[in-house]
């Protein structure tokens, strides 16, 4: 397991955790960012992590972050209205 595997799977966690509690992806990002929480513990804790579960993991939570990204209000429009 790479350093930066593990840096990015707590990049990610972070960033999940971060969404607006209103947002529609909120609840998928919860159970994302459990997951994840629960392979860095596996991995910190010295257990064998099979690489295979992290892509789909990380794939799954930048798909979450792009969804609850769209959800955010334009500046530029709401300024123009």
């Amino acid at each position: 397991m790479r350093e930066s595997d593990i840096q990015l799977l707590q990049l990610l966690a972070k960033r999940l955790e971060r969404l607006n509690v209103d947002s529609l992806w909120a609840r998928r990002a919860s159970g994302t960012r459990g997951n994840i929480i629960k392979v860095v513990a596996e991995i910190e804790a010295g257990k064998e992590v099979d690489t295979k579960r992290l892509s789909p993991l990380i794939k799954r939570a930048f798909k979450v972050l792009e969804h609850a990204a769209q959800e955010i209000p334009d500046m530029d429009e709401i300024g123009s209205g």
